[in-house]
């Protein structure tokens, strides 16, 4: 039987390694994986300071949105 600490911690866990090695996370992936209730407010600052402190990039979905937008071809 899992407790709330240890889902959390093997959220967090697979979240850094996501992040590392894809270089960046959508804050709807972190909140997607962190179980509802899982963090205090403290330590869900501390789960995106060492993302960030960790090299992974923090992306909302309207920084993704441009991007593809960017990436696409323009329409002619």
């Amino acid at each position: 039987m899992r407790t709330r600490t240890g889902a959390t911690h093997e959220a967090r866990k697979a979240l850094f390694r996501k992040g590392v090695q894809e270089g960046r996370l959508t804050v709807a992936e972190i909140e997607s994986a962190i179980p509802e209730g899982g963090l205090t407010a403290a330590e869900r600052w501390l789960l995106y300071y060492s993302l960030q402190a960790a090299g992974v990039e923090i992306v909302g979905e309207e920084e993704l949105e441009g991007e593809s937008a960017e990436a696409s071809p323009p329409e002619i």
